[in-house]
């Protein structure tokens, strides 16, 4: 049976706009234990629910903005920012390079807390005319990224809602840690979703699908989380990530150039916990490699990833 994920069943909202809806807690609890995870089911059983057995909204949202902000411990841990901003960089050149004017605009789809965006914004790592945009299904972390960014006096904005549906197309997508929750036919949709927009490309960093991923997953989640929500949905997100062939295969829907940089058998797995997937216009292939330079290497289309299987 496939891994489920806590915090993945315990909110439920309209994924055209963000609306909130109730969640049942029995009927969470009923579909972990048919699933095989009786101390899944026992998390969920535990939290406050009203006289009808609807999971307490309030409660939910305080203890998923807990454990998102002691995720921020791994994204700060595995310079998560440091790593997608030694593609974007390049990448923006490249975009550059083919003409494109500015501004750009660059979008973390389920921004979370906005770590990315915020530490983007904080460092000035990127171009100063490339628009910073984090999008959130999730209102109530939407509310505490934009809390965070005005406390921070950062150039960044949050927007709660469907990242495919803002009034301004973005010209970059990006994420983090979010495909591993996307079974694989949503995960082809959610590709063919940004090759139907204007976007010029995306860059999806998610966790490298290692047999030690689990175990490292679960030593990190022990040391860094309280709640056994997080120590739990740590380890189930490193069981559920998808191979590089499936990331491939799906972002070749997009009908952009499919590519990922330093894939599993490219790299050391001791080494390995975080690669990205990216999708590119055709023309924006050569500049970037260009831009990249030696590093060019390690960014594989389908044709060399299968010869490099071999």
């Amino acid at each position: 049976m496939p891994q489920l994920e806590i915090s993945d069943l315990i909110t439920a909202v309209d994924p055209a706009d963000g609306h909130r809806l109730p969640v049942r807690r029995a009927k969470v609890v009923e579909q972990l234990r048919a699933n095989g995870d009786g101390r899944a089911a026992r998390i969920v059983a535990g939290l406050p629910a009203d006289r009808d057995g609807v999971l307490d909204a309030g409660a939910v949202d305080h203890l998923l903005i807990s454990v998102h902000t002691e995720l921020q411990r791994l994204s700060e841990e595995l310079r998560i920012g440091e790593r997608l901003v030694h593609l974007l960089d390049p990448l923006f050149t490249a975009i550059r390079a083919t003409g494109q004017p500015g501004p750009y605009r660059l979008v973390d789809i389920g921004c979370g807390l906005g770590y990315l965006v915020r530490w983007l914004a904080a460092t000035s790592a990127l171009p100063p005319e490339v628009e910073l945009v984090g999008v959130d299904l999730d209102a109530a972390l939407v509310g505490e990224a934009d809390h965070l960014t005005h406390a921070e006096g950062l150039n960044c904005r949050f927007v709660h809602g469907n990242a495919f549906t803002l009034p301004e197309a973005a010209t970059v997508y990006v994420s983090t840690g979010v495909l591993h929750h996307l079974p694989e036919p949503a995960l082809t949709d959610f590709f063919r979703a940004q090759g139907a927009s204007p976007a010029l490309a995306f860059c999806h960093y998610d966790i490298a699908a290692t047999g030690l991923a689990p175990i490292g997953a679960w030593m990190f989640h022990r040391a860094r989380m309280r709640h056994p929500l997080g120590r739990h949905d740590g380890v189930a997100s490193a069981r559920r990530a998808h191979s590089d062939e499936t990331l491939l295969r799906a972002a070749a829907a997009s009908g952009m150039r499919p590519l990922l940089y330093e894939p599993r058998r490219a790299a050391n797995p001791f080494c390995t916990t975080l690669r990205p997937v990216l999708g590119l216009r055709p023309q924006l292939e050569a500049p970037l490699r260009q831009a990249l330079g030696r590093a060019s290497r390690r960014l594989l289309g389908p044709e060399q990833f299968a010869q490099a299987a071999r």
